[in-house]
């Protein structure tokens, strides 16, 4: 796709302002990245549109061969508070979580949610996300707090998980259990103060240096339980290759700006 057809869908679907209108519950954008994710992207949005008017969804889809896209445009012409960026090829799920902060941010948007596209990620936490971004920075579903687990993994696959939430604790002193969790909810005063400029990683590495970043800049974390399922349908993304990536990020951050100190 070419960058100006980019550019002008992305203005075809600003975000809706919601200044002046009263609300109870914090104006939340759903950031969905996708590649391949036909099968996902129209149960799962509707799904989130159906917790409330204070959802939106942007779908980020990186030109998919399945084409998922023409699924998110269906969509954002059936669903007033569905909206759509679609990039001209694959630019990495960290590209694309600050492709999604910077929509955001040009709305008045209190929340940003971070999901998966496959229903890893249940739509039926998201309000005890939101809930605890109340006194919270960055709220994140976390798979490693009392009641949170995991279904349908292997051995291998747990032992990876927890072997990489226990270096990134202990490499660079983040605060959380979950630090490779990518269901999150994120105040806007946190987004704001991400340095998305200087980031390192374009693939699954950020999910880390998002929350080390945040966590160096001053901002709180939380964490409620979540089960997280397996995939429901199309197949797992993360290679041997986003593996090593992620591990050459944390080396990096560490480097770069050293471990984080233990708050008191």
């Amino acid at each position: 796709m070419r960058p100006d057809l980019e550019e002008q869908q992305a203005r075809e679907s600003e975000p809706t302002s919601t200044e002046g209108k009263p609300d109870r519950l914090p104006k939340t954008l759903v950031v969905v990245p996708t590649y391949n994710e036909r099968e996902n992207l129209r149960p799962l949005a509707e799904a989130l549109l159906a917790l409330g008017e204070h959802i939106e969804v942007l779908a980020i889809d990186d030109n998919s061969p399945d084409l998922t896209g023409q699924v998110a445009m269906a969509l954002s012409r059936e669903h007033a508070r569905m909206r759509m960026l679609l990039r001209p090829g694959k630019m990495g799920l960290g590209s694309a979580y600050v492709a999604g902060f910077r929509y955001a941010l040009k709305g008045t948007y209190q929340r940003v949610v971070t999901m998966d596209a496959d229903f890893s990620h249940d739509p039926a936490y998201l309000p005890d996300l939101i809930a605890l971004t109340a006194e919270s920075d960055v709220a994140i579903g976390s798979r490693y707090v009392s009641g949170g687990g995991t279904r349908n993994w292997g051995l291998r696959r747990r032992l990876m998980s927890r072997l990489a939430n226990w270096f990134a604790r202990v490499w660079l002193g983040l605060p959380a259990r979950d630090c490779t969790a990518g269901f999150r909810c994120y105040r806007r005063e946190a987004i704001e103060r991400l340095p998305m400029e200087g980031m390192f990683s374009r693939g699954y590495g950020c999910l880390v240096e998002i929350l080390y970043r945040l966590v160096r800049e001053g901002c709180t974390v939380g964490e409620a339980p979540i089960i997280f399922v397996n995939r429901r349908a199309c197949r797992s993304k993360i290679s041997a290759r986003e593996v090593l990536a992620g591990v050459s990020v944390l080396w990096r951050l560490r480097r770069s700006y050293g471990k984080l100190p233990r708050r008191r």
